[in-house]
């Protein structure tokens, strides 16, 4: 957001894609606002069909409206770009339970 309101998100968004996997992690542990949300959708357009990404949350695809805040159509659009070609692995455990084998 910050690179967003110094007119830079362009050329941050340029920079995450030098590398080959990007790993976003807790998605929904915070909610985003509009602006950050905003700035989430133009990250996920950039990378979609080019980038792989790995996201890893708590939260169901059908709660995310809630991280973004009920941005409905930005959440269906970044989940129709992320589940476009996606494999998603449900370990129905808990932190704990991953922790101790």
């Amino acid at each position: 957001m910050k690179a967003n309101r110094e007119n830079k998100l362009e050329e941050r968004i340029k920079a995450l894609t030098k590398f080959h996997l990007l790993i976003i992690d807790e998605m929904g542990y915070l909610p985003f606002n509009s602006e950050g949300a905003h700035c989430f959708f133009q990250l996920i357009s950039r990378l979609y069909e080019e980038f792989s990404t790995i996201f890893t949350s708590n939260k169901f695809y059908g709660e995310w409206g809630k991280i973004f805040a009920d941005h409905v159509i930005i959440v269906a659009a970044d989940l129709d770009q992320i589940l476009y070609h996606c494999t998603t692995i449900n370990t129905r455990s808990t932190s704990k339970e991953i922790a101790t084998g």
